[in-house]
C-alpha cells in the first residue's frame, strides 16, 4: 500500500495564527473570551474552545447582551459594520483576520469610493465574501459564483454615482473569494472580459489555495483513492473534495478516522490524502497512521 499525504494539507498560515491567537487569549484573560462565528470551520476544534470557555456569537445583535470582554475576529474577516458595532459596544478586538483577506477589503474599499462596481468571485453565505461585501457600496456590489451567473451580468453605464472609463463604459474591479477554485475564477473572468466594461481584475484567490488545490489534484490523478479530510462546512475543503474527484472517482470526504469505512480500499494499492485549511494536523495525522497499519 503507497500512501502519500499531500505536503500543502492542514492548516494554512491565516488559520494557524486565528487559532493560536484564541487559544493565548483563552489562556491569559480572566475575561469572557468570544469569537465572532466559529474560528474555523471544524468542529473538533470549536468544540475543544468551548471547553476551554471560549463562545462562538453569531451576529452583531447577541453583543448588546454578553459580559464584556476580548472579542477574536476569525481569518474570515468581518464587515465595516460589525467592526465598529464590537468596539462601539465596548469590547477589546482582537482581529486574527487574515492579511490576503483583509488586503481584500482595502481593495474594495478605495475602489468603492471611486465609484467602481464591486464583483466578488465566491459564495455568497460564506463569512469571508459577508465580510468583503460590508467593505463595498452595496448598491454597486455583486457576488458571482457560476459561469450562469457571470454569462447573465449587466450594468448600466448611466448607475447612479458610478464611475466611467474612457470607453463610457462603467469601471468594474474584480476580485475572488481567497479559497475559490483557481480554475473556475479564470472561467468567470473571461466572460467578464467580453462584456466590454472597463475592468480590473484582481486575483486573489491566496497562493497557499493555489498550491493546495494544484498538489490534491496531482496526487489524485494517480491515486487509485483518495481521501479530503475537512469540516462538513469548510468551503476551501468543499472544492478540494470537486477537484480529487474530477481526477479520481474513489474520492471520499471525512472530518474525522470514525468517517472512514476502510472496506472500501481493500483491493486499492495507491491512497492519496489531503485535507483543507482547517484541519488540524493531529486528525490528518490519525487519518494517515490508520491507513498505513490498517490497510
Amino acid at each position: 500500500m503507497q500512501v502519500t499525504l499531500a505536503k500543502s494539507a492542514g492548516f494554512c498560515f491565516g488559520v494557524k495564527r486565528a487559532v493560536d491567537k484564541v487559544y493565548e487569549e483563552a489562556e491569559k484573560n480572566d475575561v469572557p473570551v468570544y469569537t465572532y462565528g466559529p474560528i474555523i470551520h471544524n468542529e473538533e476544534v470549536v468544540a475543544d474552545l468551548e471547553a476551554k470557555g471560549v463562545r462562538a456569537i453569531c451576529g452583531i445583535e447577541e453583543l448588546s447582551a454578553l459580559p464584556k470582554g476580548v472579542m477574536v475576529i476569525r481569518s474570515h474577516g468581518v464587515s465595516k459594520e460589525a467592526y465598529d458595532e464590537i468596539r462601539k459596544q465596548g469590547f477589546q478586538i482582537v482581529d486574527a483576520t487574515c492579511p490576503f483577506v483583509l488586503k481584500i477589503h482595502r481593495i474594495v474599499e478605495e475602489h468603492s469610493r471611486k465609484g467602481y462596481h464591486i464583483i466578488i468571485i465566491g459564495n455568497d453565505s460564506h463569512p469571508e465574501v459577508e465580510g468583503i461585501k460590508g467593505w463595498s457600496d452595496p448598491k454597486r456590489t455583486t457576488v458571482l459564483k457560476t459561469k450562469e451567473e457571470a454569462e447573465q451580468f449587466t450594468l448600466k453605464s448611466a448607475e447612479e454615482g458610478a464611475a466611467c472609463g474612457s470607453n463610457g463604459q462603467p469601471n468594474v474591479c474584480v476580485v475572488s473569494q481567497t479559497t475559490f477554485n483557481y480554475n473556475k475564477f479564470q472561467e468567470l473572468v473571461e466572460i467578464l472580459q467580453k462584456k466590454g466594461y472597463d475592468i480590473i481584475v484582481l486575483n486573489t484567490i491566496c497562493n497557499a489555495t493555489e498550491e493546495r488545490q494544484t498538489e490534491a489534484a496531482e496526487i489524485a490523478a494517480k491515486a487509485d483513492a483518495m481521501i479530503v479530510i475537512g469540516g462538513s462546512h469548510s468551503s476551501n475543503t468543499q472544492k478540494l473534495f470537486e477537484i480529487c474527484k474530477n481526477e479520481c472517482e474513489n474520492t471520499y470526504y471525512i472530518q474525522t478516522l470514525d468517517d472512514l469505512d476502510f472496506k472500501q480500499f481493500r483491493s486499492i494499492d495507491n491512497v492519496g490524502i489531503t485535507a483543507g485549511a482547517s484541519t488540524p494536523n493531529n486528525i490528518i495525522e490519525e487519518v494517515q497512521k490508520n491507513v498505513r497499519s490498517k490497510l
